[in-house]
C-alpha cells in the first residue's frame, strides 16, 4: 500500500487552490494598503505552517477578504511598520486561547453577528474598490465611501483614464460571474485568475492608461518587527487592534471551519486545534511582517471541490504559492489594478447574506435586525466597534428570550382573582408583570401562584412583595402569594 495513497487527487487539487489563491493573495494586499507580496507571504504561511498543523484537514488558510478593512485601519493608524507587531501578537493571543480549549466556544457566538460582521464589511469592501476600479483615493471612513461615491462616479465620467480604469474593472467582475457558464474545461482555469489574465492582456494589447501592481520583491517587502516596535505595546490603542485581529480572525475560521465541514465526508475539524493551527500560522506572518491570516471559504471550497483527501493539497498549494513569488514576481507588475479592484467587488458582494436576511425576516425579526445594526456599525464606525454593538444586541435579545413569561389572570365573578404566573420572572419583564398586578381592583381577595416560574430573580420577588403588602384594601383579605417554594409576600 502506498504511503501516500491519494496523491495524485492532493496534488491536481494543489494546483486548483493555488491558481484561485494568487490574484485574492495580491487583491487582499493591494486594498489592505500593503505591498503585494505580503499577501503572498500570507498565503504560503497558511500552506506551509497551518497547512502541516492538526485541526482541520482541507480548510485552507490565507490572506482574507473579511480582514482587508481592519488591515487599512491598522497600517493608517499605526502604520506598516507596526503590522508585523500586531499580527505577531494576535497569533500569540490565538495560540493561548488554543491552548486554554476557548476554540469550541467561537461557535456560541451568535451567527446574525458573523453575517451581519461580513454584511457589513463586504459593504465597505465595495464602496472602497469602486474607487480603485476607477483610479481614485478612496475616503478614509466607511460613511464617507459610501456617501462619496456618486461624486466619484460623476467625476469618472469626465476622465478617459478613469473610464478605461472602470472598463478593466467591470469586464473583471462581468468574467467571473459569466465564467460558470464557459465550457467545462475551461472551468479548469478559475474564473479570478482567467477575469485577471484577461484584464492584463486586454490592457496590454491597447496600451490602456490604467495603473499596474507596483513589485519590490520578496525580500524587499519582509520587515519582522523590531526591538523598538514592542515599545508600541504600551498603547493601549494597539491592544484594541490586537484583540480584534486575533477575535475576528478565530470567528471567521472557526465559522468557515463548520461550512466546509458540512462540503465533505472526511475528518471533522478539531476546533480548538485549529486555533492553535491559526495562532501557530498568524504568530509566523507577524514575523515577517506579512498580513494577518483566517481559514478562507472560497479557498477552501475549491479544494474540496477539486477532490482533495488530505492536508497534502494545502501544503503543496504553499509550495507553488513559493515558487511563483520567487521565480515571477515581475508578473505581478503586468497586473492591472483596476483587475484586482473587480475581484474584490466580487468577493464583497458574495460576502452579504442576502439569501440568510431574507430567510430571517419572516420568523426570526430580531435576528434580522441584529444582522443588520452590526453590518450599519461596521459601515459607520469601524470594524470591532460594530462587532461589539452586535454582539450587545445578542445577549439582549436572548437576555429577553430567556425571560419569557406568561401572566393569566382567572376571574369567576365571585371568591378570589386568580394569577397564575409561569415562565421566567427577571427584570426585563419586571413592569410587565407590576401592570398587570396593579391593574387588579383592590376590594377583591386576590391569589397569585407562582408554582409555573422557572426563575424568581431578587428584583421580581422583592417588587411581588412590595405590591402585595400594599394592595388590599383595609377591609379585604391580604394578597395570597402561592409558590413551588414559598416567600414572604403577604402582608403581615
Amino acid at each position: 500500500m502506498s504511503k501516500f495513497p491519494h496523491l495524485r487527487q492532493d496534488f491536481a487539487a494543489s494546483i486548483v487552490v493555488f491558481l484561485v489563491a494568487v490574484p485574492l493573495c495580491v487583491g487582499v494586499a493591494v486594498a489592505s494598503g500593503v505591498p503585494a507580496e505580503l499577501g503572498l507571504v500570507t498565503g504560503i504561511v497558511g500552506g506551509l505552517v497551518t497547512g502541516l498543523l492538526p485541526g482541520s484537514s482541507l480548510q485552507v488558510s490565507g490572506p482574507a477578504a473579511g480582514l482587508t478593512v481592519l488591515v487599512f485601519e491598522a497600517v493608517s493608524e499605526f502604520g506598516i511598520a507596526a503590522l508585523g507587531l500586531i499580527v505577531l501578537m494576535a497569533g500569540l493571543l490565538q495560540l493561548a486561547m488554543g491552548f486554554l480549549r476557548i476554540g469550541r466556544w467561537f461557535r456560541a457566538i451568535s451567527v446574525s453577528v458573523v453575517e451581519g460582521m461580513l454584511c457589513g464589511i463586504g459593504l465597505v469592501i465595495i464602496a472602497g474598490q469602486l474607487y480603485a476600479a476607477a483610479g481614485m483615493k478612496a475616503p478614509d471612513t466607511g460613511l464617507g465611501k459610501i456617501a462619496g461615491l456618486p461624486g466619484a462616479f460623476a467625476d469618472a465620467l469626465g476622465s478617459t483614464k478613469a473610464l478605461a480604469s472602470l472598463a478593466i474593472g467591470a469586464g473583471t467582475i462581468a468574467v467571473i460571474v459569466l465564467w460558470r457558464k464557459a465550457p467545462k474545461k475551461a472551468q479548469i482555469v478559475p474564473g479570478a485568475l482567467a477575469a485577471v489574465l484577461l484584464a492584463t492582456v486586454a490592457s496590454l494589447a491597447v496600451s490602456l492608461p490604467v495603473a499596474t501592481v507596483e513589485v519590490e520583491g520578496l525580500l524587499g517587502v519582509i520587515q519582522p518587527p523590531g526591538a523598538g516596535a514592542f515599545g508600541e505595546l504600551a498603547s493601549p490603542a494597539i491592544w484594541g487592534t490586537i484583540i480584534a485581529f486575533a477575535l475576528i480572525a478565530s470567528a471567521e475560521s472557526l465559522f468557515s471551519a463548520g461550512a466546509v465541514d458540512r462540503l465533505h465526508d472526511g475528518p471533522r475539524t478539531q476546533y480548538d486545534k485549529e486555533m492553535i493551527a491559526q495562532g501557530g500560522g498568524n504568530a509566523v506572518c507577524g514575523l515577517f511582517g506579512a498580513l494577518p491570516m483566517t481559514a478562507v471559504i472560497v479557498r477552501s471550497s475549491a479544494n474540496v471541490n477539486a477532490g482533495a483527501k488530505t492536508k497534502a493539497s494545502r501544503v503543496l498549494h504553499g509550495v507553488w504559492l513559493l515558487l511563483f513569488a520567487a521565480a515571477l514576481p515581475s508578473a505581478l507588475a503586468l497586473i492591472p489594478l483596476p483587475a484586482l479592484a473587480g475581484i474584490l467587488v466580487h468577493a464583497g458582494w458574495k460576502l452579504i447574506p442576502f439569501r440568510q436576511l431574507a430567510g430571517l425576516w419572516p420568523g426570526q425579526k430580531g435576528e434580522a435586525l441584529i444582522l443588520v445594526v452590526t453590518a450599519a456599525s461596521i459601515v459607520a464606525v469601524n470594524m470591532f466597534e460594530g462587532v461589539l454593538i452586535g454582539l450587545a444586541l445578542a445577549v439582549i435579545k436572548t437576555a429577553w428570550d430567556a425571560s419569557h413569561l406568561k401572566t393569566e389572570v382567572i376571574d369567576k365573578g365571585a371568591g378570589p382573582i386568580q394569577v397564575y404566573l409561569s415562565g421566567n420572572a427577571t427584570f426585563l419583564r419586571l413592569p410587565k408583570i407590576l401592570d398587570s398586578l396593579e391593574a387588579l381592583p383592590q376590594h377583591r381577595p386576590i391569589e397569585v401562584n407562582l408554582s409555573g416560574l422557572h426563575h424568581l430573580d431578587h428584583a421580581c420577588r422583592t417588587a411581588l412583595e412590595n405590591w402585595a403588602q400594599r394592595h388590599s384594601a383595609p377591609d379585604t383579605e391580604p394578597v395570597k402569594v402561592t409558590t413551588a417554594e414559598p416567600v414572604r409576600a403577604t402582608a403581615p
